[in-house]
C-alpha cells in the first residue's frame, strides 16, 4: 500500500538536482542558439501529435479502480510522440522514443506548484521499461555523459547508441569509462508498435504502480515487429506516423503494474525492472485515436511550443514517486520557462477539448 514514507530523500539530492538543472539549461540555451528557437531539453524532436479519447474501463476491481480510474469515464487526450534526446537529430541515430499523454478535464487540485487549478493529468512514458540511470545521482552522471556528446558527429552518436549495451570500448572514443552506459542501446522499431512505460513509479490511489501503454488494435499490434529504415530520410519516423494515420485509426491499452514488494520493486531506483510474474500489467483504460493528420501544422506548433508535459500535472492519487520524479519539478520548470520565454509564447494548459487547435480540413 502507498504511504508517505515509501520515499526516501537521497544523499545530496538537492545539490545534485541543481547540477542537473544547470547542465540541462546550458544545453537548452546552446540548442536554442543553434536552431534560433527554444526546444525541449529532452524529447525535443516531435514525430506526431494525436488527438483522441481515454476511456476508463467499467467494472474494474477495487485495487484498479483508483484515482483517475476510479469510475468509468471518457476524457479527451492529446499525445505527443518524440525521440528522447534534447536536440533535433537524424532518425538514423537509434534512441528511445517517447509518448507524452495529456488527459484533459480531470477535476481536483493538481500537485504542480502554480498549476493547482489546472484540469490536466499527464503521463510521460518511454519505449523502455526502466531508466538505466535510475536515481538522481546516476541521472546526474548521465547528463554529464550527454554533455560530452553534445558536439559529437552524428555517426559517433549512432555508434554510441547502437553499441552501448555491450561495447564499452566504443564509449572510450568519447573519453567515457563508466558502467552506467550499459543498456542505452535501442533499435529502429516502428514507434506505433512499441509499448511505452512510465519507468518510474507513481502513487496509484491506495497503491503504488508503474503505468504502461501497449498496442491494442490489430493495425498497431502488427507493427510491433516492424523496423523502420531511415534510408537517408532524417524524418522517417514522422513520415511513418503520418502515413499510418492517414489510413487507419488506432487503439492502445493503458495498464497498471502494482508494486507488491518494495525490496524487489523499489520506488527510489527506476533502473530496477519490476517482475511481471510477481505483478502483471493489468488493463485499466483504452486510448482511442481516429484517423487524422498526425502532423497538422497548427497542432504541431501547439504541442511543441505551447504545451508542457509534466508528471507533476497530477492529482494527489497519482503523485510521482522517487528521486527521479522529484528532480523533475525544478528541471521541467526551468526548461518550460526558458522555452516559453525564448519563443514569446504564453504558458497555458488546455481546459477542454476545444482548446486543442482543430486540424486543417
Amino acid at each position: 500500500p502507498y504511504a508517505d514514507d515509501v520515499e526516501v530523500q537521497q544523499p545530496d539530492e538537492a545539490a545534485k538536482t541543481q547540477q542537473i538543472v544547470d547542465i540541462m539549461l546550458a544545453a537548452n540555451k546552446a540548442n536554442a542558439d543553434k536552431h534560433r528557437h527554444g526546444i525541449r531539453d529532452a524529447h525535443a524532436k516531435i514525430h506526431g501529435v494525436l488527438v483522441g479519447e481515454l476511456q476508463v474501463y467499467p467494472d474494474l476491481p477495487p485495487h484498479l479502480a483508483q484515482g483517475l480510474f476510479a469510475e468509468p469515464a471518457t476524457y479527451p487526450v492529446i499525445i505527443r510522440l518524440s525521440s528522447a534526446p534534447g536536440d533535433l537529430g537524424d532518425d538514423k541515430v537509434p534512441t528511445p522514443r517517447g509518448m507524452a499523454l495529456k488527459v484533459i478535464g480531470v477535476p481536483g487540485p493538481k500537485l504542480l506548484p502554480g498549476h493547482e487549478d489546472d484540469l490536466t493529468q499527464d503521463f510521460l512514458m518511454v519505449s523502455l521499461p526502466t531508466l538505466a540511470f535510475g536515481d538522481v545521482a546516476k541521472y546526474l552522471e548521465m547528463q554529464e555523459i550527454l554533455a560530452k556528446q553534445a558536439d559529437a558527429p552524428d555517426v559517433l552518436k549512432q555508434i554510441t547508441a547502437t553499441f552501448a549495451r555491450g561495447a564499452k570500448e566504443v564509449m572510450a572514443h568519447l573519453g567515457i569509462e563508466n558502467a552506467t552506459v550499459e543498456g542505452i542501446g535501442v533499435d529502429h522499431d516502428h514507434i506505433l508498435g512499441q509499448t511505452f512505460h512510465s519507468m518510474a513509479a507513481m502513487r496509484y490511489g491506495d497503491h503504488i504502480a508503474k503505468i504502461s501503454v501497449a498496442p491494442l488494435s490489430e493495425e498497431v499490434r502488427e507493427l510491433s515487429d516492424v523496423k523502420i529504415d531511415p534510408d537517408g530520410n532524417p524524418s522517417r519516423i514522422r513520415d511513418s506516423v503520418v502515413e499510418f494515420f492517414a489510413e487507419h485509426g488506432a487503439e492502445y491499452e493503458m495498464r497498471a503494474q502494482l508494486c507488491t514488494d518494495l525490496d524487489t520493486m523499489p520506488v527510489e531506483d527506476a533502473s530496477v525492472l519490476w517482475s511481471e510474474e510477481d505483478s502483471p500489467h493489468q488493463p485499466v483504460a483504452k486510448i482511442v485515436l481516429p484517423r487524422q493528420d498526425a502532423y497538422d501544422a497548427r497542432r504541431r506548433v501547439y504541442a511543441d511550443d505551447v504545451l508542457e508535459f509534466n508528471p507533476w500535472h497530477a492529482i494527489a492519487a497519482h503523485r510521482p514517486l522517487g528521486s527521479i520524479m522529484r528532480c523533475r519539478i525544478p528541471v521541467y520548470e526551468s526548461s518550460a520557462r526558458f522555452r516559453h520565454e525564448m519563443n514569446a509564447v504564453e504558458r497555458r494548459e488546455p481546459r477542454d477539448a476545444s482548446d486543442i487547435p482543430p486540424a486543417a480540413s
